[in-house]
């Protein structure tokens, strides 16, 4: 039975039924996949560490993923993100006659888990996972406003979340207010003289993520002398699947011990 689906992006993903044979090119997508469906991936990149258990063939890096391999496990779909994944890697994949399903760079919570549910439920003809109506409704408020916070995501440059990010949102409904939520660009590169500057006007928590930079105690912290900040796993952050059940929880008891 021939599927004429589209994507977030609304190009077109034929598939000749419900895929078997799964390459995800995102780390939360792969996630949410093997939870939902299990057995179902053909491959994977490197940075797809959840489920702990996964056993399927890498595929090297989302930016810059070996689409010789890729080609070679013989998918019937590859999941991709139009901000992870590059455009030309997405259209040789297309050129080479594989259905390519590309999900939007949701910029909240709510948006992402309305992609994830078209995929599942479209793509895959899955009912809707128990994981994702529960985090539906644990991410359904917003918190009132308990921090103003800088969020840098890289340094070497520095690189913070600014406007419409799926990270900025998810700490808008734990309560934490993003200082560069109006910023022209959806990750600033400021000076560091400029962040600094943030915690003398408006700003009073450093966020600081294990991923895509691994921020830790003695690295990071110290280049803002005296800002109050904390740790949180990048993965509770910026994914989007099965992460959100406890990412809420996570990051709430984070914020308590401030």
């Amino acid at each position: 039975m021939r599927l004429e689906l589209f994507d977030d992006l609304g190009e077109t993903v034929p598939l000749e039924g419900p895929p078997s044979r799964v390459v995800s090119l995102v780390p939360s997508l792969t996630e949410a996949v093997e939870v939902s469906a299990p057995g179902l991936l053909a491959g994977a990149t490197d940075y797809c560490t959840h489920p702990s258990t996964l056993d399927v063939p890498r595929v090297g890096g989302s930016k810059y993923p070996k689409l010789d391999r890729v080609l070679d496990l013989r998918p019937d779909l590859v999941l991709a993100n139009s901000e992870e994944n590059r455009p030309e890697d997405v259209a040789r994949l297309r050129a080479n006659g594989i259905p390519v399903w590309v999900m939007a760079a949701a910029a909240t919570v709510p948006a992402a888990l309305g992609s994830l549910r078209r995929v599942l439920t479209q793509a895959y003809r899955l009912d809707e996972p128990d994981w994702l109506v529960e985090a539906e409704e644990i991410w359904r408020e917003i918190a009132p406003v308990r921090f103003r916070a800088v969020v840098p995501v890289w340094r070497k440059p520095w690189i913070v979340l600014g406007r419409e990010t799926f990270g900025g949102d998810v700490l808008r409904r734990v309560g934490v207010a993003n200082v560069y939520d109006r910023d022209p660009e959806r990750y600033p590169r400021p000076a560091l003289d400029e962040l600094r500057a943030r915690f003398d006007a408006e700003a009073d928590l450093l966020v600081l993520p294990d991923e895509p930079y691994e921020f830790t105690a003695d690295d990071g912290p110290e280049a803002f002398p005296g800002a109050p900040y904390v740790l949180v796993s990048g993965r509770h952050l910026t994914w989007y699947g099965p992460s959100l059940v406890d990412a809420h929880a996570a990051l709430t008891q984070a914020l308590e011990g401030l």
